[in-house]
């Protein structure tokens, strides 16, 4: 027979996974292997003949086949049927359970452990791949499995897994009554008095910005239910966190003497009962009872205890709790800073574009001696601009009575001020000093990010066959675990260079991420399985710059490169103060070989117009990530202290990631910067990523405008349709991928940018494809720029004029210019030569061609027809390597002198060659005579 065993203490999440698991397996039963819940007691009481269940003690050990084990993997929580084991004659042991961090003493032949919200869950996925039909009751078992585990869906570790069952059962037929019914039953009178007597006597107290709540009850008897009391007493209280103790006797144990009473603590016949129940983050109560016994979730877990001291333990695992609690963020963590300012005379005009500028909803106003005296809204401003006051001053419509914090107070208290004083915005001071700003907007995204860090735990979903299952690496990263993950991929060199890094940030007061790239390719190659041992090596690392106890000014990147160059003197210092940055660069290092570290300090960009160098300022971090291109560009990693290894992510890059997709961070980004659009390429083909569909329709628009084409005809410098489209043009057709990456930009119409009319038609793209066959051939050495040469056939499709404006625009080099500029020449002077005769001889496509550029020549037969082709590949394939036997040193032993015709005879020489006429030297000797004979000697 096969059995499902449930552990001692059955709840609606083992009877339910139990129920789905005897569907699955016709002709097993279920086994409670102890006591269940008083709900479910009740439950079962009315419905216990839907179910295949079996007592423990009517089952025959030499017939169980298989063992099915749900929501427990401890041998001690099947009570007596733990014995069944160790069956010699047992096939198959298999757990189901959701509880990831459970230890775990059962030896199991197929373990299914998945970080879903209840074990429940596990089972209805099966069910729903097999099609089965379900009863009315046994559905509304399964969901109240579901609604009791995961707290009707409010609980963290529920998932959208969760979710999608319980709406497949309740399409089964789940009875929302009788879930209503068994999932919020009441109170009974016990439980009625004990509620009043504990909100009497709960302790409660605020530890670092969370509410703790505590209470010992003491009772004659057991009292079941106490569960269910411990939870409503969490959410009457508003508590964070409760711990229920409970004390009763149990008559039938042998009564301790007085002595034993007096060593012990202990009362005759005691029992102590521990139920908590937890909202804060990173708190885990299976952790804290787990070392007496006790088993659970992170958030709910209980403990059954004797012979010990109600008090005492309860306070041991009080203060263990409060140790778990983390460090609230505190203002200066998140906020940001510099802060932009006006003065109280600027006009409603000027305030009105300095937030277009910088994307701000509101802006603080400080006097001549830079002291706050107020702030104004976006709101304030507009209704100030509709009553026609553009010209006068923000001094008259700004809030005086600022509401400020500091730089420590916590998160939990500034979102009691937002929520009391109903304000967006808070400005830091420091000692009267404006230092940073908190915005509403800063809070709820703190609070989604901590809330999305609590379902990201590092450690794989763990399913299948133990045998089988194979070893990959969680696609999330949690915080923490993010700097020892740097530690274990990156070289031993290149970590302690960003050690060294955070090490001189932190003495200066300011917070040093590792932004961009860097994270994403962490990413994704920790994602992909690199193993631990195998090495990251990245190129080039941005660093960025931020401020903490100090405002980290302008040239904060510069100065610290500065700082890292004393360390590494080897590095070569390279500055850019337009943008604010600072570059560190080795070559060929024993350690570190070619690497280049950007170092900036922090800032935002604006856009004058389109296709425009962007004027920069220094800002914050959230700021410097919010200006770059894609969420999965807009990644960052703290270096420094506080929270090393938190992972930055405001935009969604993580979900990005792990989507596969690219998304833009703005609607404007293409229209600002068209190089973003040969980025965005680049990422979707390189990665193996998808656009995401609004960034494609942003792409689509910004090209449709004809916005490029309009500012390339003004005498407005536009660097991002020239130099810096250069530089993305030739990353991508460098690239191995550069096929696929040419085949979406045409797909996209963004050749547009180099020219309103070019088109990747099928000729033209006919013509970069046999062109890469010509180099493959010709230049393996790779001694030509082979992305100029794809560009070259690209803008040969442009006429003359236009193709020369364009390359001289993108700074091409002067030989491809002139090349690009004369190709109708050179192709017209080349048909020339070779159509003298029908048939050009070998010797007269030789001198046809040999005056040519290489890069021309490749050009003009992937342009040409297939007879010049057929000529041109004659030439690089054969003529080119012919050379006659005989040379010039060869001719000065035969008597000729030097002179006008000794060019000529070694060219017809050559020529003869060519043709086929010689073959070896005599020939060529003969050749001489016949040809070019020598004046008889006196």
């Amino acid at each position: 027979m096969d059995l499902i065993l449930c552990h001692q203490t059955a709840d609606f999440d083992v009877l339910g996974a139990a129920v789905g698991l005897a569907k699955l397996h016709p002709g097993s039963r279920i086994v409670l292997t102890g006591g269940s819940h008083p709900t479910v007691r009740q439950f079962l009481a009315l419905h216990r003949n839907e179910f295949p269940l079996i007592e423990l003690r009517s089952v025959n050990p030499d017939k169980i086949r298989s063992l099915y084990i749900v929501d427990n993997q401890q041998g001690d929580r099947l009570g007596k049927a733990a014995d069944w084991l160790t069956l010699p004659h047992l096939r198959q042991v298999a757990i189901y359970d959701h509880h990831l961090n459970s230890p775990r003493d059962i030896e199991a032949d197929i373990l299914e452990l998945e970080a879903v919200g209840a074990s429940t869950t596990l089972i209805v996925e099966k069910l729903q791949r097999t099609n089965i039909s379900l009863s009315m009751v046994e559905a509304s078992v399964m969901a109240l499995g579901i609604h009791v585990d995961t707290g009707s869906l409010t609980f963290t570790q529920t998932t959208v897994r969760d979710v999608k069952a319980l709406a497949w059962l309740m399409e089964q037929g789940a009875n929302l009554r009788l879930i209503a019914e068994y999932a919020d039953p009441g109170f009974p009178s016990p439980l009625q008095f004990l509620f009043a007597e504990a909100m009497q006597n709960l302790h409660k107290e605020m530890v670092r910005g969370y509410w703790l709540g505590s209470v010992l009850l003491t009772t004659e008897n057991f009292v079941p239910g106490l569960s269910h009391l411990t939870e409503r007493l969490l959410s009457l209280t508003e508590c964070d966190a409760l711990l229920l103790g409970h004390v009763y006797d149990k008559g039938k144990d042998k009564i301790k003497s007085g002595e034993e009473q007096r060593k012990t603590g202990v009362i005759n016949n005691q029992r102590f009962s521990l139920i908590g129940r937890t909202r804060i983050p990173d708190t885990d109560l299976t952790q804290l009872l787990e070392p007496y016994g006790g088993g659970g979730h992170a958030q709910a877990a209980a403990v059954n205890l004797r012979d010990v001291e109600p008090t005492t333990v309860m306070a041991e695992i009080y203060q263990a709790l409060q140790k778990q609690i983390p460090k609230p963020l505190l203002a200066r963590d998140f906020m940001s800073s510099p802060v932009r300012t006006i003065r109280p005379h600027t006009t409603i005009e000027q305030a009105q574009r300095v937030l277009f500028r910088y994307g701000h909803s509101g802006l603080t106003v400080v006097n001549q001696e830079e002291k706050l005296v107020g702030i104004i809204s976006r709101r304030d401003l507009d209704l100030a601009l509709h009553h026609g006051f553009s010209h006068a001053p923000v001094k008259g419509y700004m809030t005086r009575n600022v509401k400020t914090i500091g730089p420590d107070t916590p998160l939990p208290r500034i979102e009691a001020i937002m929520v009391a004083d109903d304000v967006g915005r808070l400005p830091v001071m420091d000692q009267e000093k404006l230092v940073g700003i908190v915005t509403r907007t800063d809070v709820l995204r703190q609070l989604l990010q901590d809330k999305q860090e609590q379902s990201e735990r590092f450690g794989a979903p763990r399913s299948g066959s133990l045998r089988d299952r194979p070893t990959t690496p969680n696609q999330n990263f949690g915080q923490g675990s993010l700097l020892q993950l740097l530690k274990t991929h990156l070289p031993p060199a290149t970590w302690q260079l960003l050690t060294t890094a955070a090490q001189q940030a932190q003495t200066r007061g300011w917070h040093l991420y590792l932004v961009g790239g860097a994270v994403r390719d962490l990413w994704l190659r920790h994602s992909q399985g690199a193993e631990k041992h195998q090495n990251i090596t990245f190129q080039d690392i941005d660093l960025v710059v931020d401020g903490f106890h100090a405002t980290a000014d302008v040239g904060a990147g510069v100065e610290l490169a500065q700082a890292l160059q004393g360390n590494y003197p080897g590095a070569r210092l390279s500055v850019h103060g337009e943008f604010q940055t600072a570059a560190l660069l080795w070559h060929k290092d024993s350690q570190l070989d070619s690497l280049w570290v950007d170092i900036a300090t922090a800032r935002t960009e604006f856009y004058p117009y389109p296709a425009a160098n962007p004027e920069v300022e220094a800002s914050s971090i959230r700021q410097d990530l919010y200006r770059r291109d894609f969420t999965i560009n807009a990644l960052s990693i703290r270096l420094t202290n506080p929270n090393p290894g938190k992972l930055l992510d405001f935009f969604g890059g993580m979900n990005d990631l792990q989507s596969q997709q690219v998304r833009v961070l703005h609607a404007n980004s293409f229209i600002e910067d068209p190089t973003r659009i040969y980025r965005a390429v680049r990422f979707v083909v390189r990665l193996g990523f998808e656009l995401e569909p609004q960034t494609e329709t942003y792409i689509r628009y910004a090209i449709a405008s004809g916005v490029y084409e309009r500012w390339r005809l003004t005498e407005h410098p536009t660097p991002a349709l020239t130099t810096r489209l250069k530089a993305e043009l030739s990353i991508i057709l460098k690239a191995p991928y550069w096929k696929g990456a040419l085949t979406l930009l045409a797909d996209l119409d963004a050749l547009k940018c180099l020219h309103a009319e070019l088109k990747l038609t099928e000729q033209l793209w006919w013509q970069v494809r046999y062109l890469s066959r010509w180099l493959r051939w010709f230049d393996p050495e790779r001694n030509l720029e082979h992305w100029l040469l794809r560009l070259g056939i690209l803008l040969g499709a442009l006429p003359p004029q236009e193709r020369e404006k364009i390359a001289a625009g993108l700074q091409l080099p002067k030989a491809t210019i002139d090349g690009l500029t004369n190709l109708e020449t050179i192709e017209t002077a080349i048909a020339k030569g070779l159509n003298s005769s029908a048939s050009p001889k070998s010797s007269v496509i030789y001198q046809t061609l040999k005056g040519y550029d290489r890069a021309n020549l490749f050009l003009v037969a992937a342009r040409g027809d297939k007879l010049l082709r057929k000529q041109i590949w004659l030439y690089f394939s054969q003529l080119c390597q012919v050379s006659p036997f005989l040379t010039g040193h060869d001719l000065k032993a035969l008597g000729y002198k030097p002179g006008p015709q000794f060019k000529q005879i070694l060219t017809d020489l050559l020529n003869a060659c060519l043709d086929g006429e010689l073959g070896d030297r005599q020939q060529e000797e003969a050749w001489l005579k016949t040809h070019y004979p020598l004046p008889n000697k006196v």
